[in-house]
Order: C-alpha cells, then structure tokens, then sequence
C-alpha cells in the first residue's frame, strides 16, 4: 500500500490532544505573522519554534517528506525567477547596494538581494511545518464539529471534513493508476529520468481528477437522500470542548502574532535592514 501522505494519524501527544478550533487559531496566527512580517529574526525563531514543535507533533517524515520536496522544487523555481525578474529588489528595499559579482550589466549579485531571498525562504521554511502539522494531527469529523461550535455553518465545516478525510481515498486512486501505468510498460518510478516521470506523472491527473469527480457524485447523492442541510442545526458525535491546554495555546497564539507584528512594523516598516 505505501505510506499515505498527509494523512491523519492519531499519536498520542499533547498537539494531538489539542481541539480542531485551537490548532486551527494557531495556524492563522503563525501564518499571517509569517506573511506579514520580513523581519529576519522573528522569522528566524520562528522556523527554530517550526521544527521544534515538528518533532514534538512526531510527525514522520514518510508522511509528508514527498510533499516536502516538491515545494521545495518550486521554492527553487520561485527564488531563481524572483532574481531573474528583479535581481534589484532587494537594493530598493534596503535602500543600499553592496555588489559581491556580477554576472551581466543587469544581474549583479548584491548583498541586499540574498538577504532579501534568504527572508522569502524563512517564510517557506515557518509555513510549511505548520500546515504538515496541522493536516497530520488534526481529526476531520472533530474539526467540522469545532468549527461548527464556534459559528461556522456546519455545511461549510462538513465541506472542509470530507476534504480532509478524502486525501487517503485520492492517494489511493492515484496509486492504482499509477501501477496500472507501469504495468503497461510506462516508466515511472526512480529508475526513469526526472523529466520523463514529471510527464507521466501529470498524465494521471486527467483519471484522477474523473475518479474524484465519481467519488463526489457518489457523496453528494447519499448525503441529499438523507436529508443533509435541512435543518440550521445538527449534532456532533465528535465534538469536543475547549480544555485548559486549549486556552494557554490560544491566548499564547494570539499574543506571539502581536508582539511579533508590533515588533515588525515598530519603524514604520516591515522589513528589518540590518544595513543601515
């Protein structure tokens, strides 16, 4: 079968223990101060907070390293085309411009750009964790009944749910498509070459994406012919209340974002330049 990605797993940690709505708090807190802020050291702690509570979640790696190089992939595509279309930004940022070599009279590698490409990586480097850490940890029917508690309507929360616990299915099909494939002699596993297996690979987006569509007409029948959305209320066989953990970590949540940002946009702007 192979390890499905993303998935949820129950661990038996204090992150695990946590109600849908406070992971779901701290998630929005860390990633609107990681897209908010440009301050280095902000974000250097928090990449250093990222992996410590990474490891503390226990989340294996087989469970999110694939998904983890492809964003890395197009963290390379993003960091080189940033330099490619304004190799000068970070000059006009920082408002200084230290040359270290020059590759032609427009591409002139400056202190100033790396720094300013060093803090676009930092921001991958704090998000991704937490979204991993988010998906892997979080019970899709107890996230619906959370946010349905806390106002959200239970359609919406219902929606999010099955998109959750639907990602094994679609692992799943993916798989069987894929070896159905490589049974007809089409190469896609290591042994072909990179480019080869990208075009393979998005080949089976088109069954894929027909399987799901199936799966959805499937759901959406069962779910009318019982009734669902009816009535402006229903009850959760998952919900769960707010325990004195949820608290510490929603109130310490909310006060890291805004001292963080308090902290970013103390002069006035929200790039720390360490040039001046």
């Amino acid at each position: 079968m192979g390890t499905k990605l993303l998935t949820y797993e129950k661990k038996d940690t204090w992150i695990d223990a946590l109600c849908g709505v406070t992971k779901l708090v701290f998630f929005l807190c860390w990633s609107i101060t990681s897209m908010m802020t440009y301050d280095t050291r902000i974000l250097a702690l928090m990449l250093v907070l990222s992996l410590i509570i990474f490891k503390v979640s226990k989340t294996r790696w087989d469970q999110v390293g694939t998904v983890f190089k492809f964003i890395l992939f197009f963290l390379c595509i993003n960091v080189i085309a940033i330099f490619l279309f304004s190799p000068n930004q970070g000059s006009i940022i920082y408002g200084s411009s230290t040359p270290i070599f020059t590759l032609t009279s427009r591409y002139v590698v400056t202190i100033e750009q790396l720094f300013y490409e060093l803090n676009i990586i930092l921001k991958y480097f704090t998000i991704v964790p937490s979204v991993f850490i988010f998906i892997v940890t979080t019970n899709p029917s107890e996230f619906a009944a959370s946010l349905n508690r806390i106002g959200i309507s239970y359609n919406i929360g219902y929606s999010i749910s099955l998109a959750l616990r639907y990602i094994p299915d679609v692992q799943d099909d993916f798989r069987k498509i894929k070896n159905a494939q490589m049974a007809r002699g089409i190469e896609m596993s290591d042994k072909g070459k990179f480019m080869d297996r990208i075009k393979h690979t998005a080949a089976i987006i088109f069954p894929l994406v027909f399987t799901s569509m199936g799966r959805i007409d499937t759901i959406s029948n069962a779910m009318e012919l019982r009734g669902f959305g009816k009535h402006k209320k229903r009850t959760w066989y998952m919900a769960r209340k707010l325990q004195r953990n949820d608290y510490i970590v929603l109130i310490v949540s909310i006060l890291f974002m805004v001292v963080a940002l308090g902290i970013t946009y103390a002069d006035g702007s929200r790039f720390y330049n360490p040039f001046l």
